[in-house]
Parts: structure tokens; sequence; C-alpha cells
């Protein structure tokens, strides 16, 4: 987990940024990156501010890659960006941008004979904080934040799924950062886990900049302010929920059997086939969801970035 010390911005109203506004804090110009023959990032630029931002978009869509160029983990071949005032692209604007950044990665790397206590402490110190008293307060607010101080001195290996990625989300908070980056956080997770993760990443969106990459179409609906839909390393959308939803309005419809011509198309716990594509004349329309609009973006109908 690379990352350094940080300073806050000022809190910001709202759940989770839900309907947060202001100036962009992160700002992308055509990132480009390529693995061997591989373009993963492909002309990508973007804004991001204050709230939660959720990153959408397939296996092998370059998410990962995205998010590990924004965490400095990774120089881009091409494009700019900038983070917080800095300007990574200067080893000393990557410093101080790393001063003030959180990053939880896909695979933390634990070491299973740490204690939850432990990890955090020994995150804290690669961030730089070297007042012994003060770091070890931090690190006890930080688990106390995400819920484990009373199973701060259990070891890894013992402590569930869900118990250990809330231990990588406390890592990532400490130093309270400005800049937070979190790559699938929730997965593997079940329901209740998922909730609660929920919950904490809303509230870590309050005051700071939030990127978070998920499959999870409902974590976009439930806690991101906007939305970024990445395929094949490109932007295919930016812009709030509401309006990646709209795309699939009149789009969606019912029918007693799968319509052959629907882009997709399932039967429900009703009993009634649920179609995305192009409905035939006379359809059923029923009102379109987060996932309806992301399935036709991702089909090319909406190759153009949102508003």
């Amino acid at each position: 987990m690379t990352t350094a010390s940080a300073s806050a911005s000022g809190p910001v109203p709202g759940h989770g940024g839900r309907g947060a506004s202001g100036p962009a804090t992160v700002t992308a110009t055509d990132l480009s990156l390529r693995f061997g023959g591989t373009r993963a990032l492909d002309g990508v630029s973007l804004r991001l501010s204050h709230g939660v931002t959720g990153l959408l978009g397939p296996n092998g869509a370059g998410k990962t890659t995205l998010l590990r160029v924004l965490a400095t983990a990774v120089p881009p071949d091409g494009g700019r960006f900038t983070a917080l005032g800095h300007d990574p692209g200067t080893p000393s604007g990557r410093l101080a941008l790393r001063r003030t950044l959180g990053y939880l990665p896909q695979n933390p790397g634990f070491h299973p004979d740490f204690t939850a206590f432990d990890f955090v402490d020994y995150v804290a110190i690669l961030k730089e904080l070297t007042d012994r008293t003060a770091r070890l307060g931090e690190v006890r607010r930080v688990l106390e934040a995400v819920d484990l101080s009373e199973v701060r001195g259990k070891r890894l290996k013992r402590l569930s799924g869900g118990m250990r990625q809330r231990v990588a989300l406390a890592a990532a908070l400490v130093g309270d950062p400005g800049f937070l980056v979190l790559d699938e956080p929730t997965v593997g997770l079940d329901p209740e886990q998922r909730m609660r993760f929920r919950e904490l990443i809303a509230q870590a969106g309050e005051g700071r900049t939030v990127l978070l990459s998920t499959h999870q179409t409902e974590d976009v609906a439930m806690l991101c302010h906007r939305v970024v839909v990445l395929a094949r390393g490109r932007v295919r959308f930016e812009g709030a929920p509401a309006e990646l939803t709209a795309r699939a309005a009149g789009r969606v419809w019912s029918s007693a059997e799968r319509d052959p011509n629907a882009l997709a198309g399932w039967r429900t716990g009703m009993g009634a086939f649920r179609n995305v594509g192009d409905p035939p004349k006379g359809a059923d329309l029923v009102e379109p969801t987060l996932e309806d609009g992301y399935l036709l973006v991702l089909d090319g109908d909406d190759a153009a970035v949102g508003a």
C-alpha cells in the first residue's frame, strides 16, 4: 500500500458527497499507458470534485490501471493530471501528492501475522508519521472510524474478509487524506458487509475526493454523485448517475418471453422478462435503472462522453 501522510480538506455537507459540487480537485487530460501490445489507457480525460465518484467498467477496461496512475504507483506514457493542486509529473509534486493521498489497492498485501493495529501502524510509519505518540493516536482513531477498536489486537489471519477490508480502509485513511483511491473495496463481501462498507465510504466522501472502482452498479447508485464508465481504456460516459440511468429511458420493456432482438433480457422473480435494447412498437415500457444505462453505454450506442 504505497501512500503518504495527508492533510484534510474542509467538510462538505451531504451523505457520501451526493449532490456535492464545486471546483475540480483532480483533473486528468489524455492519459495513455501501454503494456506491450496492449493499450490499457487510451486518452483518458476526467474531472473529479469533492464527494464519491464511481468508476464502472468490465474486466480489462483499464480501471485498475487508471487508479494506479492516479495513485502515483505507475507513471503514464502520455498525458498529465493534477490532484489537489499538485503535479505528480515532477518529483516535488509527486511527493506532495503522496502526502495527501490514501490508496486502497485490490490486494493490500497483508502480512498474516500482523495484528490489525500493527499493520495500520506500519502504514502510518510509511506515511511519515514519525512522532510515536501522535502516530499511535492516529492509528487508534482510524481503527475506531472503521469500527475495529475491539479487534485491533487480533492477527489479520484471524479476521474475516470484511474485517480485513476495513483494516485496509483504515490504513488508507491514516493522515486524513484529501484524495482517496479505492480499487474494488466491496468485492467478495457478503451483503451485510457490503452495506457496512458503503456506510464507511459515504463517511469518507464527506470533505474529500473519493474515486471508487467497482463492478457493483448498486454501489454507484447508493453512494456516488458522479460516475465514469471506462471501456477498452477510454471514457465512454462521465456524468451524474441519474444521467446514466436516463440513457435507458424508453429502452427497457417487459414481455412474456425474452425478446430475441434485445441486447439483454432475463426472467424476473415475477415471471416476466425484462428486456434492454430497442423495444418493438407498443412494448410495455418499464422504469430504467442505472445498470440498464450502463449496459447500453457498453454496447456502444452512447459512446460519447456525458455532460
